[in-house]
Formats: C-alpha cells, sequence, structure tokens
C-alpha cells in the first residue's frame, strides 16, 4: 500500500480500486516499513495518505493495516514490523546491497496483548478471521502424495 500515495485517485495500490481476487499488503520484506516510509516521504505524499486514510497520520502503521483489512482484497498482509509500529531501523532488506540485509529479529514479547486484541478486533470487524471456514468449502487441487 506504501506505493498508492502519489495523490492520484487512479493508482492501482489504492484500495477502492481493488477486486476481491488480489492480496493487499502493507509492505514487504522489499521495501520500508509503514511508519518508515511515512517519515521519510514528502509532505505531498503525507498529506495524500492523511486525506485518503481520514487519519491525522499519528498511528500510520496501524491506519494502513486498517485499510487493508477493511479493503475486498481476498487476503490482507502487514509485516510484524508494522503491527509493532516500527520505523527503518527494523527494515528487513534493501534490494541490491549484498550486505546489512535480513538482519531485524522480532523481540521475544514484542507481540503484546495490546497488538493481539487489536488484530483480533479488526479481524472481527472486517470479518478476516473467518477463513478457516472458507478455505474448508474449497476443493483443493489433487497433490502428489508428499503434501497428504
Amino acid at each position: 500500500m506504501v506505493f498508492a500515495f502519489d495523490s492520484d485517485a487512479s493508482n492501482e495500490f489504492l484500495p477502492h480500486n481493488y477486486t476481491a481476487n488480489n492480496v493487499v499488503y502493507t509492505g514487504t520484506h522489499d521495501n520500508d516499513t509503514a511508519l518508515g516510509w511515512y517519515q521519510r516521504v514528502g509532505e505531498g505524499e503525507r498529506d495524500f495518505a492523511r486525506r485518503y486514510l481520514a487519519r491525522s497520520g499519528k498511528d500510520i502503521s496501524w491506519s494502513l493495516i486498517r485499510e487493508a483489512w477493511k479493503s475486498v482484497a481476498m487476503f490482507s498482509i502487514a509485516p510484524m514490523q508494522d503491527l509493532l509500529n516500527l520505523d527503518n531501523q527494523a527494515r528487513m532488506n534493501y534490494p541490491s546491497n549484498p550486505r546489512g540485509n535480513w538482519q531485524w529479529r522480532m523481540p521475544q514479547n514484542a507481540l503484546n496483548d495490546f497488538i493481539k486484541s487489536r488484530m483480533l478486533e479488526m479481524n472481527k470487524l472486517y470479518k478476516r478471521h473467518g477463513w478457516m471456514e472458507w478455505a474448508t468449502e474449497v476443493t483443493p487441487p489433487e497433490t502428489p502424495g508428499y503434501f497428504k
């Protein structure tokens, strides 16, 4: 989603342009965390993001997570760094940079009850908690024996 806020409502990465047959990510291992992105982009992108999200920008990581979760995309994914509201010090990878990548590790007790309850609330609010029921309704393709 961090590629969505270039002030153009037709940007394909904005949630209102999604179709159900999509996966939405707040970010991936190859880009900055949501907070890191927000801290480094220009005021124009920050302003568009605040207006689009109808939020102040104070809790940008969770604003993006909420927007992803309420979208029509079939699947929504948020990196742990965004759930923890971490800045660019927690970035996982810098593409084309051979050193210093994949060093970030989540502290042992970082996923606290507050974050868990916040995610549970959003999963319920936006009906993302029932994916197991949905998945059992789909007939899986024939798989080789070693996957059974």
